[in-house]
């Protein structure tokens, strides 16, 4: 093998075992943060949560502030990740919006961030509020297929960016008190009845 290929291999390498440990730290400090709060977070905790020494863990990270930081940055590219990934095989409008549906249920179900507002109700309310605008935008691109379907059988030119926002109000407030699986099941109709009451 030549010595340019085999420094290009070892280099992939390290970068994914970089990755790894990223991704380790990271899962870690959510279960810390979890049981702790925020303000209780400890490098130490961390490190032993993830398996690591804390040399290991400087090489990534050099305070807790940047930690916290790019905690927050993981978990908001893993929601819009996974919403993608999630409504992204479908190109039939229905479909799609009923994957996209299902996604935001689940979350609601299963996700985490309801507790993250019960231990760090500060951080969370942050989190929230950075991912507040970029949603609107992720959610008008996700549902592009969906609006213009809607658009052409109504006959109307629907404010996109009103109904993306209403979602995204509509998920944080669940998280605030949330309603009953009967009442989320009804999300989809209820959507569409505010697609034609707020037309562009």
């Amino acid at each position: 093998m030549a010595a340019s290929s085999l420094t290009t291999t070892v280099a992939r390498r390290r970068n994914k075992r970089s990755e790894n440990t990223i991704e380790a730290i990271l899962a870690a400090a959510e279960v810390v943060i979890l049981e702790s709060g925020v303000e209780r977070v400890s490098i130490l905790d961390v490190c032993n949560e993830a398996g690591i020494s804390r040399g290991t863990f400087y090489r990534y990270f050099s305070s807790q502030d940047e930690l916290l930081e790019a905690f927050s940055r993981h978990k908001r590219s893993r929601f819009h990740q996974a919403l993608a990934d999630a409504v992204g095989p479908y190109d039939d409008p229905d479909e799609r919006f009923d994957a996209f549906i299902r996604y935001l249920d689940n979350y609601l179900q299963v996700g985490r961030s309801r507790k993250l507002l019960m231990v760090a109700p500060d951080y969370a309310m942050g989190w929230f509020l950075r991912i507040f605008h970029d949603s609107i935008s992720r959610f008008q691109s996700d549902l592009t297929i969906v609006f213009d379907a809607w658009e052409e059988r109504s006959g109307v030119v629907i404010d996109r960016e009103l109904v993306c926002e209403l979602i995204i109000r509509y998920i944080l407030s669940e998280q605030l008190v949330p309603s009953s699986k009967q009442a989320r099941k009804a999300l989809p109709n209820r959507i569409k009845r505010l697609v034609l009451a707020f037309r562009a």
